[in-house]
């Protein structure tokens, strides 16, 4: 949950499947979209349905560069199970996270933390359990692709958020900075999996170790980004990939997802079972019928 500055810095709700690890607990998201703030005042919702099977769930804060309180956690977390409910559905087809302003996230809100720290909140050694954790979890097993759209700064738990998405588009002014070891904690949220995975463990431990703001075009480089795109044309081009996806076929993505999540942790045999029954299922969906008939008649 680390921040880079003073300022901060893989499911729906169902059974867990044999190729995740279970989901803790946290605690029941409000009862109305969006979180209560600690003057009673109701945060905005953080879920935006858009067109096209488009959904957007946006991180706020941007007075504070995003920095993450615990409202806005407890508004994020509620805004991924609904578009995670609404992917299981089948009316969410793609999700879209962003930040405003001009930051994506810069982690964990270190104003916030050191009160706590200050009056020896017993609560706050189980915040990365019960409140990062789901988060990082509801993005790894979304129903639907999650695309992650970077500008300014992306550090400590706000660069794990981004690494959790599938594709992840940067404004070429950008910043990734994993941060954690700056405020002297452990990485969370995911950035111990995430950045092997992405990157491999030497330069993994590099940036965990000896954290440091990666310009965009270096995050392409080293696999932290898909994608360096020109400021001014981030917004286009993130609609323009959500666009795409959302029109694919969602349950063969959904099961690529869980393909590649279960194929990091298991061996090659248990793999090509594990391909087999996904194969298996989606092969029976519309989708399926109607890319292969699609398929044999341009053929024609």
């Amino acid at each position: 949950m680390a921040a880079a500055d003073p300022a901060r810095p893989a499911p729906p709700d169902s059974p867990a499947r044999p190729d995740r690890p279970a989901r803790p607990e946290s605690p029941a998201p409000p009862d109305s979209p969006g979180a209560t703030d600690p003057d009673g005042a109701q945060r905005a919702d953080r879920l935006e349905r858009g067109t096209g099977g488009v959904a957007r769930v946006v991180i706020g804060r941007p007075e504070v560069r995003g920095a993450l309180d615990a409202p806005e956690r407890r508004a994020l977390l509620d805004a991924l199970r609904r578009a995670a409910d609404a992917a299981a559905a089948g009316e969410v087809r793609c999700v879209v996270l962003v930040g405003t302003g001009d930051a994506f996230s810069s982690g964990q809100d270190l104003r916030e933390h050191a009160a706590r720290l200050d009056a020896d909140d017993p609560a706050l050694a189980r915040v990365v359990e019960d409140e990062y954790a789901p988060i990082a979890l509801l993005l790894a097993e979304m129903p639907a692709p999650v695309v992650a759209v970077v500008r300014g700064t992306a550090a400590g738990a706000g660069a794990a958020l981004a690494l959790a998405a599938d594709l992840r588009l940067l404004a070429a002014s950008a910043r990734v900075d994993t941060g954690f070891a700056r405020v002297g904690l452990p990485p969370d949220t995911g950035a111990s999996w995430w950045l092997p995975r992405l990157v491999g463990e030497g330069r993994a431990r590099d940036l965990l170790l000896r954290p440091r703001p990666v310009p965009a075009d270096e995050c392409v480089a080293l696999g932290l980004a898909t994608e360096a795109v020109p400021d001014a044309d981030l917004d286009a081009r993130a609609a323009e990939v959500a666009r795409q996806l959302a029109a694919g076929p969602t349950a063969a993505l959904a099961a690529t997802r869980r393909a590649l999540a279960f194929s990091a942790t298991h061996d090659l045999p248990s793999t090509l079972a594990h391909e087999g029954a996904l194969v298996a299922g989606v092969a029976r969906s519309p989708e399926h019928r109607a890319a292969v008939e699609a398929f044999l008649t341009r053929r024609r």
